[in-house]
């Protein structure tokens, strides 16, 4: 499977969560990662799993631009399916890639720009845009 990654910015971190279970002790956090989907900022939970992964997670803060990977993991409960995001790693977005990419097309972020950047918009169109009837049509369609 080709790897997940999302870049945006972390608007929520929920209190770390931890127990006993038959296997140890465990930890997890969740938080909201928000990113641009086209023209429109979404959000996603991700989920912290283990304590390298919350302690990884404890280095940014809220308002931080992260680029996260992770995987999907999906079961049943009660007949019903739930999906979790287990980020496997966390770095700053504004770090230089590991693989020495510098270009725009080998980073996540959508098309048209970085994450929070509005697209360039065409000029509203004026009067002089219409173009002149010589007066032996009619401008309706009907």
């Amino acid at each position: 499977m080709a790897a997940l990654e999302l870049e945006g910015k972390i608007s929520l971190k929920q209190a770390v969560q931890s127990g006993q279970s038959a296997r140890g002790p465990w930890a997890k956090q969740e938080f909201i990662l928000e990113y641009m989907d086209g023209n429109f900022p979404t959000s996603v939970c991700f989920t912290a799993w283990g304590d390298d992964k919350v302690n990884e997670l404890a280095r940014f803060q809220v308002g931080d631009k992260v680029k996260v990977s992770f995987n999907i993991k999906g079961r049943e409960y009660n007949g019903r399916w739930y999906n979790d995001l287990r980020i496997w790693k966390i770095s700053s977005a504004d770090a230089p890639s590991q693989h020495g990419a510098s270009t725009p097309a080998a980073t996540s972020a959508p098309q048209g720009g970085s994450y929070g950047a509005r697209p360039q918009e065409a000029p509203a169109p004026t009067f002089e845009d219409i173009p002149a009837a010589d007066g032996t049509e009619e401008d309706l369609p009907f």
